[in-house]
């Protein structure tokens, strides 16, 4: 939730080679780059995959640690990477951004304020290769900053269509919609706080006008924004909030049965994605909320 609510990742596609410094409300992030420059929002999506990976072995009562195996592949199927020589290329790249990226914050503790700095990971390496030099497995070590989040469950669940937006921009306003709206029905900040909580370098002026080519486009999973008087823009959720016991409960069988039937995707999600298309379809009574669920991902498996 900390790398949403702040500005961590570079929005650039090109090498960023830029010292980022933020300040909001007390908190202040200094991040550096390494000579492959920052880490970038797509980069992150390598992050969401470990931390999805961590979230279900925490959830389904397995011991979890820092260090991960992987296989590049479903990471990069997950993330809706290209499978190429290219895509393995760049996600070599990704992992050296992420790797080399530094991060110094500080945080209150105990009434004093102490200045720390870590990596987003703290090392990778690639264990397997094909015959024609592609990765095929992969050891990501998180950092302690990145697990400490997954064990307090400091994570909130992203739209498997987050991935499918290829701005920055419209990533990271999503970001900031999830992070802020969560169970409220609308959310409302000043376009200047948006430009620089959004981490943009682009003056206010071009950001306020590539905010109205977003809401033109109305492109962002799960949110609708609409500029209001004064400067504002209102984000508003484009599925109506559920009280607490309306939703339809699972078993934690049948989650179990999804995470065996789509590896990589985070299961949360998907019970999240499939309580609005209950909603959309006027709430109806289920005989067996467990076997609808495994119908619907079954047919979502199938269009994926």
């Amino acid at each position: 939730m900390a790398s949403m609510e702040h500005p961590v990742f570079s929005l650039a596609t090109r090498p960023d080679l830029r010292v980022l410094d933020y300040s909001h409300n007390g908190v202040r992030i200094t991040v550096t780059p390494s000579v492959r420059g920052l880490a970038t929002l797509f980069d992150k999506d390598i992050l969401i995959y470990c931390i999805s990976q961590l979230m279900a072995g925490l959830n389904a009562g397995r011991a979890i640690g820092r260090r991960l195996h992987l296989t590049a592949h479903d990471l990069m199927t997950a993330t809706q990477r290209e499978t190429s020589g290219d895509g393995y290329q760049r996600l070599r790249e990704a992992f050296e951004r992420l790797a080399g990226t530094r991060i110094t914050t500080n945080i209150m503790q105990g009434g004093h304020e102490i200045t720390t700095g870590f990596g987003l990971i703290e090392s990778w390496q690639i264990v397997r290769r094909t015959r024609g030099g592609r990765m095929v497995q992969v050891v990501v070590t998180l950092s302690e900053w990145l697990f400490q989040a997954v064990l307090t469950k400091s994570v909130l669940t992203l739209s498997r269509d987050y991935f499918r937006l290829r701005k920055p921009l419209e990533r990271r306003i999503y970001e900031l919609a999830r992070k802020h709206c969560g169970q409220q029905p609308e959310w409302r900040v000043s376009i200047a706080t948006l430009c620089k909580k959004s981490g943009s370098a682009s003056p206010l002026r071009v950001f306020r006008k590539m905010i109205r080519d977003m809401i033109a486009a109305d492109t962002l999973p799960g949110y609708r924004l609409a500029e209001e008087p004064g400067d504002i823009l209102c984000v508003t959720r484009r599925e109506p909030v559920l009280a607490p016991g309306m939703a339809p409960s699972l078993r934690e069988a049948t989650l179990d049965k999804v995470r065996a039937l789509m590896p990589g995707w985070d299961v949360h999600a998907l019970v999240a994605e499939w309580h609005g298309f209950w909603q959309r379809s006027g709430q109806p009574r289920l005989r067996s909320a467990d076997a609808a669920f495994l119908g619907w991902v079954e047919r979502r498996a199938g269009a994926a």
